[in-house]
C-alpha cells in the first residue's frame, strides 16, 4: 500500500511538471487514473523540415510541443487521444532515420527518434495502451480503421513550383498547403475555403482542385435528396397502405435480430503499473540532425 501511495504521488508531481512546462493553457492534466507512461525528444517533420519537439505519453492522450528551453519550458501544446492514433512504420528517408507515421482526424505528421531501439519503444507503448484505452471503453475493434485522417503536409522544400499550376514560388508568391490533399500550392490555387469536420470547426483553405471534386460531392448529395423526395412524394399512402404487408415477428426472427444487440460491458477501474514509466536515455535527449 505503501509503495502504490509513493508511485501514486511520483506520478502526480511528473503530471504537473508537464502542465507547468507549458504555462498556463487552462486545461488541467490531472484526472483520475491518468498516467504518465513516458517522456523524451523526437524530431517532427514539420513544413520547413525536421525540428526537435517535447513527447509525453500517457495511458490515453499523446502530448507534444515546441521546445524553448528544454525540460523546463514548452509551447503550443497539442493534445491527441491515443484512440484516434493510427500508426505507420517507415523505413530509413534522407531527411530522417528511424521515421514513422502517426496519423490522427485532425493531423497527420512523421516523427523520428534517436535510434532504432527509441523508435521501437516508443511505437509499442502507443500501440499497448491504445489497445488498453479502447478495451476500457469497451470497443472489441480498432475503431481508428474507419476513421477519415488528415493528409499529411508535403514540405515546402519539396516543390519549388506550384503543385497544381507549376508556377514557380517567389517572395511575393508564397507557398501554401491544401488541408484537404496536402499538397504545396500557391495562394491563386487555393483561394476557397471548405469546411471539414474533421480538421477544423472552421473553413479550411483548400485547393481548386479539391474544392471542385468537394463541389461535385455536395452537388451528387443534393441531387440524391431531391430524387429522393420526390419519390416519396409520388407514393401516395393509399398505395402504401396497399403493399405494406404486416407480419408479427416468429421466434427465430428475434434470435435473428438479438444477434445485433451489444451487451453493456462493466470495466473494473485498473491501476497501470506506475512502474513502467522509465525516462529515455541521455544520449538519446537531441536526435542528430546529421545529413539533414
Amino acid at each position: 500500500m505503501a509503495e502504490h501511495l509513493i508511485l501514486s504521488k511520483e506520478n502526480h508531481e511528473r503530471i504537473r511538471a508537464v502542465e507547468s512546462s507549458f504555462g498556463r493553457t487552462g486545461k488541467t492534466l490531472q484526472i483520475p487514473g491518468r498516467i504518465l507512461v513516458g517522456e523524451g525528444r523526437l524530431l517532427k517533420f514539420c513544413r520547413r523540415g525536421p525540428k526537435p519537439k517535447a513527447f509525453f505519453l500517457f495511458n490515453d492522450i499523446l502530448i507534444y510541443g515546441s521546445i524553448m528551453v528544454p525540460g523546463r519550458w514548452n509551447k503550443k501544446k497539442q493534445i491527441i487521444s491515443l484512440d484516434e492514433v493510427q500508426q505507420e512504420d517507415l523505413k530509413d528517408g534522407e531527411a530522417m532515420a528511424n521515421q514513422w507515421l502517426i496519423r490522427t482526424p485532425r493531423k497527420s505528421f512523421y516523427v523520428a527518434a534517436a535510434s532504432p531501439e527509441e523508435k521501437r519503444a516508443w511505437m509499442e507503448h502507443i500501440e499497448r495502451y491504445k489497445a488498453q484505452l479502447l478495451q476500457n471503453k469497451g470497443l472489441t475493434i480498432d475503431r481508428t480503421a474507419k476513421k477519415n485522417f488528415a493528409a499529411t503536409w508535403i514540405p515546402d522544400t519539396a516543390s519549388e513550383i506550384c503543385m497544381r499550376c507549376s508556377d514557380r514560388f517567389t517572395v511575393a508568391n508564397r507557398r501554401h498547403h491544401c488541408r484537404r490533399c496536402g499538397f504545396v500550392v500557391c495562394g491563386a490555387c487555393s483561394k476557397d475555403r471548405a469546411l471539414i469536420l474533421n480538421i477544423s470547426s472552421s473553413p479550411v483553405r483548400v485547393c481548386c482542385r479539391c474544392i471542385n471534386y468537394l463541389k461535385a460531392q455536395d452537388e451528387q448529395e443534393k441531387r440524391q435528396q431531391r430524387d429522393k423526395a420526390k419519390n416519396f412524394k409520388n407514393n401516395s399512402l393509399e398505395d402504401f397502405g396497399q403493399n405494406f404487408e404486416y407480419k408479427s415477428s416468429s421466434k427465430e426472427d428475434l434470435e435473428q435480430d438479438s444477434e445485433y444487440q451489444v451487451t453493456t460491458t462493466w470495466f473494473n477501474e485498473r491501476q497501470v503499473n506506475v512502474s513502467q514509466y522509465c525516462y529515455i536515455k541521455p544520449e538519446h535527449l537531441k536526435p542528430s540532425l546529421t545529413g539533414l
